[in-house]
């Protein structure tokens, strides 16, 4: 049984975790962190670590940067690992969770879905073989019209681990519209589209001579991160500390 702190319990993707712990017989939320009003969850919720008298296995973090200290100090001090599923950190906030990864177990990821995770690794090898026989990169994420980064982390992310196969020798063109030249050979290109309730879609494309080949994964609801997020939680207890990502989880 993998017992649970769930900090941002009462947001959006609170919730959706907390119905899918509720449905696993081998997971329980023991306690959860939130500033906000209780919404007569079955655990005890507190508004700060402080406060929390609950000991648990690992801590999912599904809320926002706000706080980053205290969490680390009471995974620190408790010795509790933390699936890190927050995004938006600063540059010394990572340095903060990089160092606290020298005392605990951390497992952070730009997304916790297991297709977005397994598509990584599938790009990867693909862009390998691809980009030396010439083919062009492109990237094209969808997400609904209340998002406010663009591109997304995902696709950052998604770039990143295919530039990192290619030797980081790849530049990152997000708009096309500044300048009139032909497209280097040399980059990958990077759309956003905004829109409706899109949950969330990524598509990479090679486009070689007389030949496409696109590889795609889309998001229906957001119940893939919460069981990604649940997956990686019980991944974590008793490992050694350090950095660990969804790949690990995955094999």
């Amino acid at each position: 049984m993998t017992n649970i702190i769930l900090r941002g319990c009462n947001g959006k993707m609170g919730q959706v975790i907390t119905e899918m712990v509720e449905a696993d017989e081998n997971a329980i939320i023991v306690a959860g962190i939130d500033i906000s009003q209780s919404r007569n969850n079955k655990y005890p919720v507190y508004q700060s670590f402080t406060q929390c008298k609950s000991n648990a296995d690992v801590i999912i973090d599904f809320s926002s940067p706000r706080n980053l200290t205290e969490m680390l100090e009471y995974a620190i001090g408790t010795g509790t690992g933390i699936v890190l599923c927050t995004t938006g950190f600063t540059k010394e906030e990572l340095v903060l969770i990089e160092e606290a990864s020298k005392e605990i177990p951390i497992l952070r990821s730009a997304n916790m879905s297991m297709g977005i995770n397994l598509m990584t690794k599938l790009l990867q090898e693909a862009a390998k073989v691809l980009a030396e026989a010439g083919f062009d990169i492109e990237i094209v994420e969808k997400h609904h019209n209340k998002k406010v980064d663009a591109p997304s982390g995902t696709a950052l992310a998604l770039a990143d681990a295919m530039n990192d196969a290619l030797g980081n020798d790849y530049e990152y063109k997000y708009d096309r519209s500044t300048e009139r030249a032909m497209r280097s050979k040399k980059e990958i290109g990077i759309s956003a589209v905004r829109g409706g309730t899109i949950v969330g879609e990524h598509e990479v494309i090679f486009a070689g001579t007389d030949e496409l080949i696109e590889i795609k994964h889309t998001a229906y609801s957001k119940a893939i991160f919460a069981k990604g997020a649940l997956q990686a939680a019980k991944y974590l207890p008793g490992k050694a500390f350090g950095m660990y990502q969804m790949s690990d989880v995955i094999g």
